[in-house]
């Protein structure tokens, strides 16, 4: 029906959907779950996942606890991605990557903190000394 518009309920219930779906594609077993039923093959689906990049622009990509759905949806714009997907080896793969960054990411932000902890302790004025220092 065109020209209905949606209610601010609505509006709100589809935002917090696509809001979980597209954080769901950050699972590559769900993505193979999807290629493996079908899914990505219908051309609905696949527009569907192009509407979707709207995610992407910085005032709603904020909302996401797991921006690396991001990269996915970008991935799933592809056919030969989404083709590859079928297979488990695959989503196995991307998962394993995923550990990977992850690990390494965290590695690397425990170090960097560290060295700001080490440098504004650095940076901190020492407190004069408190000597019972009399003239004679």
């Amino acid at each position: 029906m065109a020209g209905v518009m949606e209610t601010e309920e609505q509006a709100r219930n589809r935002f917090q959907l696509e809001l979980e779906f597209v954080q769901c594609l950050a699972n590559p077993n769900y993505l193979n779950f999807l290629a493996q039923r079908g899914y990505l093959r219908e051309k609905p689906f696949v527009n569907y996942l192009k509407y979707l990049l709207y995610w992407k622009e910085p005032e709603y990509a904020k909302f996401l606890k797991y921006p690396h759905c991001l990269h996915m949806l970008e991935l799933l714009q592809y056919e030969h991605f989404r083709k590859e997907l079928v297979n488990a080896q695959c989503a196995k793969f991307i998962d394993e990557q995923q550990i990977l960054h992850w690990q390494h990411y965290s590695r690397k932000r425990t170090r960097l903190q560290q060295a700001l902890a080490e440098q504004q302790q650095q940076q901190q004025p020492q407190a004069p000394s408190h000597s019972n220092t009399t003239s004679k």
